[in-house]
């Protein structure tokens, strides 16, 4: 409690005491302190005189519209050459009122006080002075291409609108003597001066100079012109921003810097109890009183010869504001008066050496070499300053004539660019930047008789006629058009009455009547009359006195005249003759030795996605392993068997010259054959031992061996071991002993067997000439078709006639395997002598029945092929084999029950049920209904092209319904249709028109011009509502690009940007807007829940919700190349800035640089490293190229897993666009304007989705059905309600991996439970698999649960809009159709109201046994489908033309079977069978024969996409013509 009350005493304690502290340190200030910026000197007009403040315009502007536009040539001279006319001389000519150069640099100080405009307009505006070709100083080589460089100086913004209402620029200081040049143009600026001790201002090591740089006030920094240095080192801190820009002006500011802290001394040794603030305030009140005082009633009547008025007392009435013209006759009053060289001296008047810039002694430190000179070799330390001081003071300034030295007229320091220029030039060119009138109209403003002749400028320059007349051709003659600097530069005194004295004493005049501070003003109590009178009696010596601590003795007393008796006299008047010279231009280019290191960082940005495909394809290349693993543990097993120790002896075959070696097992079995055997342990050569074999060994390396083959081509062995060798040799030798044949052994090197061993290659061109004359003499080909035999040499021709075919070659020209039945019965029939291989009269024989034989003879070729016997007979036995030959072809997917059940249907129609044998009639007889297809049939053989060289209608695969009506029938046939390729489909004398043929026939006799525009009316019609919202998306965007690119081009002028960088900003702006509505808006393509809900509502009609994840892949595709261009455009501006001014980039970035003059641009790695634009910009191109490149289709397929985690990159995406736009360096940001509505929607579809994924599912039933398909049957989660068609996500952790992958339900929406037929063609598919494996399961203790996350719509569901819809299907793409029929004869046999009318479901699959669930579904469906509303067909394409004759003998047994059966050989079910792949054109012709009145027809495809390519192609084709209207939606996997 005490602790409590002790602690609110305490604080009420403070509470009352801390005013009085405040109170107390500022208690001996009775007055009002004058603020630091001017403002508020005049309480009724604030700003007069302020910093900032524009000046003060007294009369008329002189622009070339009379607004803003500044005279330039021809209109008026050229800047340049007037400087040379008038301003050209030699210097050394003294003062004529022997003025100091102190009292001349004490002017600058002056005219620093109340003005500076140094500062760059913005946006950047040049106005350069174009160098005369040949200019002695700065075009000596005759370039025409130098200029000098000036840019126009800041301007009120309010201003240059109107003639009324011209361009004015701004002051930055304060038109007040008020001290701005010692304390600074700001109360912080002053802060930063001060030490806070004893009202002192802050100083260096050395208490008698300031303060080094620090950088945080802006003070003028410019390169050295001489060295090229740049940085703050050397420089000292000031009031005036330019005090380091010679040592000279420098010296002025130290001597009131030193002077404030003798009066603080003073102040504080007299009041020891003051505050600090107490002491500085009542120095900086006597300062400046001080400084009006010397300035006005001491400097100004000396310099000009001529005094101000007396004080009349405060006007308040008055403007103190700086007039344009007090700018140039300010500087001619000083300018003329420089030196090239100032002098330093010792209080004892001795007259140093310094040293210059070549480390040589000189007289005097060199004017051109001291600008900006941060070294300083010779002022170190405040008693150098004050020599240089003591220098200035014993120094008679130039003449006070036209003449300025060639330091401030040809060396002048300019920008690093150039960093030479013209003082008088520039001046020229500011009077014409500021509008200044005519030196007439000057003179007549100031109530100064004009000046008439040319002469009468000034008097004194009579006998330097030429000047005049050179000036005079220059302006035409017309005096009138001479411009106020060169006028006042000329004038002189005894001339014309002085210009120049009315314009300084009308300006001071008004800066004192106007200044309710000045120190004379008794109302404003800052001083008694007693002080006023004590300060009027101050001058600069008493100044210079206390700051040097120096007398009379040391120093005269009128210190800005030396007078003849004055002590300390100089040496000479200084010439350029008596210092070193002055430096040259340097010229440096700001991006040199940038442009490697850019090109470098620019091509690697650019490389970005090459390098990002290196560790893509590693990761693609790891998962694509990983599964070949996975894959190879199911075959491990089979593998381990083959492989056990001992089976065979293990060598290298040799295959060829420029082949590789191949490990191969040789293994001799108990059928006296070799088998040769590959690392897989599968035979890939088997040589019968039957006969002699030759054996040649290598006489060098005992290891080589050569087993010549007969009538094939050799085996090369080289063995690990000899032991190997020994051995292969001695069981060889016992294996052809027992069969009485012999091994015979020969001997030779090593490079003999090389060259003698016939390759497989050299094999295989024996065979290609073989089948090419075989061909030729068959089908009678051209020469040019088969090859010109007379160009092979002879040993190759006969090679070919004496070769013989093995029954391995034979298989494999026709495609075949060499064990297969058919194979074994055809070439025991074609080797007529028995020999085991073919001649070329053999293989001819038999292949001209095939190519030109005729149904019988066909026929009666298949009756002895399977007449093993001969007896003339073919028992049911041997007909068997027959039908087991013709079911090797379709991969045995029949068994041998439905070959003997074909076999008795067969036997039985034709009334042979009772024969045991058959002979060649009765035989024929079986097939009397299909001599077509006989004729038809041939021997596919590899090679053999003979389409063109028949005029039959090429045999097709079909099957006809005959329980079909008549009507249907023709569409029921459009497997004939299908089978015939468009580039064969050709009238036919063995073809029978159907209806729909002729009115396809009809329609194509349109002209081209008029099927492009129908095709094109139907692409309208078809996507229609694609185009308008891409129209409307991409208007957009191009809008926002538009509007950023106008806006820069043109609204921005005022910034600088355009005439910064004009097309690097227009790009990158535009692409950025572009960008930022793209990249906001592609997340709608992804809110999956939305599009589902949306689609059933209206605005399905006008939008394409179903083309979402196309429409993402467009705005993604189009975003990065925007990207890319952004990029481009940024590459560009970083170049830009890189060399563009330090002046400039203020302009563009006034949050980011201050202009210092210190000119040099930031290098290109400030802009991409360390800035936040830059450094996010690289980090967005390194997440685009990784989520570009891991989202093409061929890595998505690679690896999943590297999609799947690479794309949710997109939330750092996003984070980055924010962070690159956050810094708003160009502008304010606007992506979060796009993001913020699109974000919060595809957030609040991500929530619902998690939502759901949080919910663990049951797997009730898990089956692995044949062909890697994996069954789930799981419950159906509560409210869960879909549509057949639709799709779900799903992840499994058990897979020990979050990802969710889309599959198409494949249950009904009637059904209680849901299920999903996955094929295992993945990594995860294929561990699905294995999870839900009963091994896996087991050892589990039940199926592993998953996470559901969906439905999903897609545009399968709207099969039930169509009246007639066409569902195809390809492999696992079945999967939504499924869903789709069970769905449709559930509502059928409910007699729900349902629009669709017919459903024909076409599936193409490589064998029924691939997906034996879908063929149980169909049954299903055609059980249940009691209104006829399916109609199927079931495309096998194993079953391709691999050998026409048996896949004839099979359509006709298919047939066969339909007929009486009305069930398919092959499925089981009443669906129709084809053979091959499916033909949409004419199916889709049919269609619109069969149902005239339907106008549009609804195509559903799903499956690879070659099929929905197909399938898309063949709709635009029949949407040329004036029929139905098919739409296509198709999904692809």
């Amino acid at each position: 409690m005490a602790q409590t009350v002790s602690w609110k005493l305490l604080r009420a304690a403070w509470i009352f005491l801390f005013p009085l502290v405040l109170i107390t340190a500022q208690n001996n200030i009775h007055w009002e302190v004058q603020r630091y910026d001017g403002w508020y000197n005049n309480l009724a007009y604030h700003r007069r005189g302020a910093a900032g403040s524009t000046f003060t315009r007294l009369m008329p502007a002189r622009y070339a519209d009379g607004v803003y536009k500044a005279l330039t040539e021809p209109d008026v001279p050229n800047a340049r050459t007037i400087s040379n006319i008038i301003a050209k001389g030699s210097s050394g000519l003294q003062s004529d009122a022997r003025t100091t150069v102190l009292s001349v640099f004490f002017g600058y100080h002056v005219i620093s006080e109340v003005m500076d405009a140094r500062q760059p307009a913005c946006p950047p505006e040049y106005l350069d002075v174009p160098v005369p070709s040949g200019d002695s100083v700065f075009d000596p080589n005759g370039t025409e291409s130098v200029r000098l460089m000036y840019w126009r100086k800041v301007w009120d913004k309010f201003s240059g609108h109107s003639p009324n209402n011209p361009r004015i620029q701004i002051n930055e200081v304060s038109a007040w003597i008020d001290g701005s040049s010692i304390y600074g143009v700001s109360h912080s600026w002053s802060d930063e001066l001060r030490s806070f001790s004893d009202g002192r201002l802050a100083s260096g090591p050395d208490p008698g100079l300031p303060r080094s740089s620090t950088g945080k006030l802006m003070m003028w920094n410019h390169p050295d012109p001489s060295r090229g240095d740049t940085g703050l080192k050397g420089f000292y801190d000031s009031g005036n921003s330019a005090i380091n820009e010679n040592p000279f002006i420098m010296a002025e500011n130290i001597v009131w810097f030193r002077y404030h802290n003798y009066l603080a001394s003073q102040f504080k040794a007299q009041n020891p109890l003051w505050s600090d603030e107490d002491i500085f305030q009542q120095v900086r009140k006597w300062v400046i009183a001080t400084f009006q005082n010397i300035a006005l009633y001491e400097w100004l009547p000396k310099h000009l010869g001529k005094s101000i008025s007396k004080y009349q007392g405060y006007k308040k009435f008055i403007d103190p504001g700086i007039s344009p013209e007090f700018q140039v006759a300010a500087l001619k009053s000083v300018a003329t008066m420089v030196p090239p060289g100032v002098y330093m001296r010792n209080r004892t008047c001795g007259f140093r050496r310094v040293r210059n810039i070549f480390n040589r002694e000189s007289p005097a430190l060199r004017l051109c070499n001291n600008f900006w000179n941060r070294q300083k070799p010779n002022l170190q330390t405040a008693a150098a300053f004050e020599e240089l001081i003591f220098g200035m003071a014993s120094q008679v300034a130039e003449r006070e004539d036209h003449i300025i030295v060639e330091d401030l007229r040809d060396y002048m320091f300019g920008p690093l660019k150039f960093s030479r220029s013209d003082l008088v030039a520039l001046t020229i060119q500011k009077g014409r930047d500021n509008g200044l009138p005519t030196y007439n109209t000057a003179r007549e403003a100031y109530q100064l008789p004009a000046v008439g002749n040319w002469v009468d400028i000034n008097s004194n320059l009579m006998n330097q006629t030429q000047i005049f007349n050179e000036l005079a051709e220059q302006y035409g003659g017309d005096i009138s058009k001479l411009e106020l600097w060169p006028g006042v530069l000329l004038e002189g005194r005894g001339g014309a009455e002085d210009l120049l004295s009315k314009i300084m004493i009308e300006q001071f005049q008004r800066i004192r009547d106007g200044d309710r501070f000045w120190f004379e003003n008794q109302q404003n109590g800052l001083f008694t009359a007693e002080e006023i009178n004590k300060i009027q009696g101050i001058t600069f010596f008493d100044v210079l006195a206390k700051a040097l601590n120096t007398n009379e003795n040391e120093l005269q007393k009128d210190v800005f005249v030396l007078k003849a008796g004055d002590q300390c006299q100089q040496p000479a008047q200084l010439t350029v003759n008596d210092l070193e010279p002055c430096t040259g231009p340097i010229a440096i280019d700001y991006f040199e030795g940038s442009g490697g290191p850019y090109g470098i960082i620019i091509v690697t940005l650019c490389s970005l996605p090459l390098v990002c495909l290196v560790p893509a394809y590693a990761v693609a290349f790891y998962r694509k392993t990983q599964f070949k693993k996975l894959q190879k543990t199911n075959r491990h097993e089979s593998i381990r068997k083959k492989a056990e120790p001992g089976a065979g002896i293990r060598a290298s075959e040799w295959q060829g010259p420029n082949e590789s070696l191949r490990q191969v097992a040789l293994c001799l079995d108990p059928n006296d054959r070799i088998r040769v055997l590959d690392n897989k342990h599968s035979p890939t050569r088997i040589i019968n031992l039957t006969k002699d074999m030759h054996v040649v060994i290598s006489s060098n390396d005992q290891r080589v061996l050569l087993l010549k083959v007969p009538k094939e081509y050799d085996l090369v062995l080289l063995f690990d071991t000899e032991e190997d060798h020994r051995e292969f040799i001695e069981q060889l030798r016992a294996h052809l002993e027992s069969n009485g044949a012999h091994l015979l052994l020969n001997e030779t090197s090593q490079r003999a067997i090389f060259k003698e061993a016939v390759t497989k290659q050299q094999r295989s061109q024996i065979l290609d000439t073989f089948f090419r004359r075989v061909f030729a003499q068959i089908l009678e080909i051209d020469r040019s078709d088969a090859g010109d035999f007379n160009m092979e040499i002879s040993r190759k021709a006969k090679e070919s006639l004496n070769c013989e075919l093995t029954r391995v070659e034979f298989a494999d020209a026709l495609g075949l395997k060499d064990d297969s039945l058919f194979v074994e019965q055809m070439f025991s029939l074609a080797d007529k002598d028995g020999n085991g291989y073919l001649s070329f009269r053999e293989f001819f024989d038999i292949l001209i029945i095939f190519m030109k034989g005729s149904p019988e003879e066909k026929s009666k070729l298949m009756f002895q092929m399977y007449d093993v016997d001969g007896n003339g007979f073919l028992s049911k036995e041997e007909f068997s084999v027959l039908l087991r030959s013709f079911i090797e072809i379709s991969h045995n997917c029949l068994s041998k029950l439905q070959a003997d059940e074909i076999m008795d249907s067969l036997f039985k129609e034709a009334g042979f049920q009772d024969k045991d044998e058959l002979t060649w009639e009765d035989f024929h007889y079986l097939f009397r209904d299909h001599g077509d297809e006989l004729q038809f049939a041939q021997l596919n053989v590899k090679g053999l092209d003979f389409r063109d060289k028949t005029n039959k209608f090429q045999r097709v695969s079909f099957v006809k319904n005959p329980y079909k009506s008549n009507q249907e029938t023709s569409v029921e046939q459009v497997g004939q249709e299908f089978r015939n390729r468009d580039r064969y489909y050709k009238k036919s004398p063995y073809h029978h028109p159907k209806p729909f043929t002729e009115a396809k026939r009809e329609k194509y006799n349109r002209s081209k011009v008029q099927q492009k525009i129908q095709q094109f009316k139907r692409f309208i019609e078809n996507y229609r509502r694609h185009i308008i919202c891409v129209l409307i998306f991409y208007g957009i965007a191009a809008g926002v690009f538009v509007e950023r690119a106008y806006h820069y081009a043109v609204e921005a002028e005022t910034t600088g940007i355009p005439q910064t960088t004009y097309v690097g900003i227009i790009v990158s702006r535009g692409s950025a807007a572009s960008i930022s509505f793209m990249y906001a808006y592609i997340l709608l393509t992804m809110c999956r829940n939305l599009i589902t809900f949306l689609r059933e509502t209206f605005l399905n009609q006008y939008i394409p919700f179903d083309a979402a994840v196309d429409f993402h892949r467009w705005i993604a595709m189009t975003a990065v190349v925007l990207s890319i261009f952004h990029s481009a455009g940024h590459g560009v501006n970083v170049y830009t800035f890189c060399v563009s001014s330090l002046s400039s980039l203020v302009c563009l970035f006034p949050s980011v640089f201050i202009d210092d003059g210190s000119e040099l641009p930031k290098k290109y790695y400030w802009w991409l490293f360390q800035t936040i634009p830059g450094m996010t910009g690289i980090l967005l191109l390194v997440v685009l190229a990784i989520i570009y490149v891991f989202a093409s289709r061929q890595l998505r397929r690679m690896s999943f897993r590297g999609f799947w985690v690479t794309h949710h990159l997109y939330v750092i995406l996003y984070i980055l666009i924010l962070i690159h736009g956050s810094s708003n360096l160009i502008q304010q940001q606007s992506f979060y304007l796009y993001f913020i509505a699109p974000a919060l929607i595809y957030l609040g579809d991500k929530l619902i989705s998690l939502s759901r994924k949080k919910k663990e599912l049951m797997v009730v039933n898990a089956e692995l059905l044949p062909s890697g398909v994996t069954y789930l049957q799981f419950k159906r989660p509560q409210d869960f309600d879909y549509k057949s068609g639709q799709w779900v996500r799903i992840a499994c952790l058990s897979l020990g991996t979050d990802e969710y992958h889309p599959f198409t339900l494949t249950s009904a929406p009637n059904q209680d439970t849901l299920s999903l037929h996955i094929r295992a063609v993945g990594p995860w598919t294929t561990k699905l698999r294995e999870t839900y494996s009963p091994e896996n399961v087991g050892k589990l203790g039940g199926n592993p649960k998953i996470y559901l996350d969906g439905p999903f719509g897609e545009g399968h569901q709207e099969w039930n809009q169509y009246e007639v819809s066409v569902l195809v299907g390809g492999g696992i793409g079945v999967t939504p159709f499924s869903s789709i029929l069970k769905d449709l004869v559930f509502k059928s046999s409910t007699y729900n109201k349902i629009v669709c009318k017919k459903v024909y479901f076409i599936w193409v699959t490589r064998t029924q046994r691939q997906f034996e669930w879908m063929a149980d579904i169909i049954r299903e469906v055609e059980e249940n489908d009691k209104n006829d509303l399916v109609s199927v067909h079931i495309y096998i394409t194993q079953l391709a033309e691999k050998f026409d004759l048996r896949t004839t003998m099979l359509y006709i047994c298919e047939r066969h079977f339909q007929k009486v059966s009305n069930r398919s050989l092959f499925t089981g079910l009443r669906s129709i069978t084809h053979f091959g792949r499916p033909q949409f054109v004419p199916f889709f012709n049919s269609l619109q024969e069969v149902h005239p009145e339907v106008g549009k027809i609804g195509v559903f495809s799903c499956g690879p996409p070659g099929l929905t390519k197909n399938v898309d192609k063949a709709s635009q084709q029949i949407n040329k013509r004036d029929q139905a209207h098919f739409v296509h939606h198709y999904e692809n996997f």
